[in-house]
């Protein structure tokens, strides 16, 4: 893929971004510009086949935010300047929190020491400042209680770092494509973002909220109605898919001259070790933006930081066995779904078989229960493994996925009785293989082999980040190099109160890359980065005043 505007004719044509210029216009004007420097054919050229540079200027942005789900929305709202303060009768149940918060009462969170307010905090997530941030919005939650947040937001213009959010849907990301019937795991309250009430949003609305888990279908609406009431819209682009996320390098001999990306400047350094000097640039972010007839509009803009905010929904996890690619071997609840709203499971005899042991193919379990569609349950671990996540759920919250539980541990294929042939489980099992004729054959811990026959397969075993757009991947910046990002096993490695990546400057992750699968989690990512980026423009904007750091707005 060419790359664009790293050769020294073009030096020219860069601009800094200006806070007087709306983000709202940038990607229209991208779209405008297109269409009249290069005309109607660009619109319908993929990305891939680009060979013309355009003469106008292009635009520098401080920061862009890959993903719009409840990461990039609550990222976007401290970035657009909403702070958050001790409210002036609040009383954290935590004392020596409490005491550390009256030192600095007059300073907003953001601009106080996170790792001084985060020292001896404990909760359910790895990143200290997840759960400094949780424990503001939510004190005590986990231990059943239901305090009001110790915060109260303000509004400060001045503290406006221009952005912007790219997102292949509508703002809430992958909310939007979960499967509507089921509830979520957590409380309602607890998939709120800052400054808005979730109750109070759904008794406006008129919703009927019957418990404190709700639909998904409700959090997806709420996190799009967030971004427009908290006027966060100009800042958002739907229907934008990224191909491509590289570091620029300039010379340090030889500045506003040449000017080279990753690739180029990585064999640069091979053929002359020790000759010449380069030094990290801005980052360039390529992409296209689908436009309402299908065609695509390719955009190439540069950033100064860039925010991972993709979540772990974009890649089904897979078996990696053989007959894994026929038709009838689903990835996806949707999927699922709508194979029985089709009607194409009605009457089948033969049992649909869910493989997985975790919250999704329990939805996937009780789903084909209340449809009356017999089911094969297959995972590989035991029914007592302490690690299985129905261990972790109280009964009187989640009575569906206890019942799931139940059935689990009760109805395996070793039991004669055929009292609830509806339903049979095969822990300790693994899929060897799916077969033309709709078999599978299966493995027990001892080593048996079993022929199942099926209607058809659900493999739901979790699904992992797609940073195809980065170098390698991305695994280069996981806790362990050279293997593929997940969410438990190798998230991001990030500076713990900062959110950048150790190995990448200016490159930052939050959410479930980082292993807050959580929403109550993943809005403690925004707020070490908001405070990490503020500390940063605040010090810019000091060397560009005294003169020493006006630089030359090139990338």
């Amino acid at each position: 893929m060419p790359v664009w505007c790293c050769r020294c004719s073009l030096a020219g044509h860069f601009r800094t971004y200006s806070s007087t210029e709306t983000e709202g216009q940038l990607l229209n004007s991208f779209v405008q510009y297109f269409g009249e420097s290069l005309g109607r054919k660009i619109k319908r050229m993929p990305l891939i086949e680009e060979t013309v540079l355009p003469g106008d200027s292009l635009v520098t942005l401080p920061v862009v935010i890959i993903g719009n789900g409840p990461s990039g929305i609550c990222l976007s709202y401290l970035l657009s300047g909403y702070r958050p303060y001790l409210s002036p009768e609040a009383i954290h149940p935590n004392p020596i929190l409490h005491t550390k918060l009256e030192e600095a009462r007059h300073l907003s969170i953001v601009d106080q020491d996170l790792e001084y307010l985060a020292e001896g905090l404990e909760g359910r997530s790895s990143n200290p400042v997840a759960v400094l941030f949780d424990t503001l919005l939510h004190p005590d939650a986990d231990f059943g209680y239901d305090y009001p947040p110790v915060l109260h937001w303000k509004l400060e213009q001045h503290n406006y770092i221009p952005h912007i959010v790219l997102g292949k849907g509508p703002p809430g990301g992958a909310w939007h494509s979960m499967e509507g019937s089921m509830l979520t795991i957590s409380f309602g309250d607890w998939m709120e973002l800052p400054g808005l009430s979730f109750k109070e949003w759904a008794a406006s609305k008129r919703r009927n909220i019957k418990s404190d888990r709700v639909m998904p279908e409700e959090i997806a609406c709420y996190y799009k109605h967030y971004v427009k009431v908290m006027g966060l819209q100009k800042n958002f682009r739907d229907n934008v898919y990224i191909t491509s996320v590289s570091r620029l390098y300039r010379e340090k001999d030889d500045e506003g001259r040449s000017h080279q990306n990753e690739d180029i400047s990585t064999q640069h350094l091979e053929m002359e070790d020790g000759q010449k000097s380069l030094t990290k640039r801005n980052w360039e972010v390529r992409g296209y933006q689908r436009a309402t007839d299908g065609s695509h509009v390719p955009f190439c803009l540069f950033a100064e930081n860039v925010a991972l905010a993709t979540g772990t929904f974009d890649s089904p996890g897979r078996l990696q066995v053989e007959g894994e690619d026929f038709p009838f071997v689903l990835h996806s609840m949707s999927d699922f779904g709508a194979a029985i709203s089709k009607g194409k499971l009605r009457g089948k005899a033969d049992p649909v078989l869910i493989v997985g042991a975790g919250l999704t193919a329990a939805d996937a379990v009780l789903c084909a229960y209340n449809n009356n569609i017999p089911v094969v349950h297959v995972f590989r671990r035991r029914v007592t493994d302490t690690s299985l996540i129905f261990k972790q759920l109280p009964k009187k919250l989640y009575p569906e996925y206890h019942k799931v539980y139940h059935m689990m541990c009760t109805q395996s294929h070793t039991m004669d009785s055929n009292q609830h042939s509806a339903y049979t489980s095969f822990p300790e099992h693994n899929v060897l293989s799916f077969k033309p004729e709709m078999k599978c054959v299966l493995q027990s811990a001892s080593g048996l082999k079993k022929i199942l026959k099926f209607s058809v397969a659900l493999v739901l075993i979790g699904s992992h980040p797609n940073l195809f757009f980065l170098k390698d991947q991305g695994h280069s910046i996981g806790h362990h190099s050279n293997q593929p990002i997940t969410c438990k096993g190798n998230p991001i490695e990030i500076d713990p109160y900062t959110y950048e990546c150790t190995k990448e400057a200016n490159l930052f992750a939050l959410g479930p890359l980082v292993g807050d699968n959580f929403v109550r989690f993943l809005k403690g990512g925004a707020l070490g980065i908001a405070r990490c980026l503020a500390i940063r423009q605040k010090k810019k904007h000091e060397l560009i005043e005294s003169g020493d750091g006006g630089g030359d707005g090139v990338p």
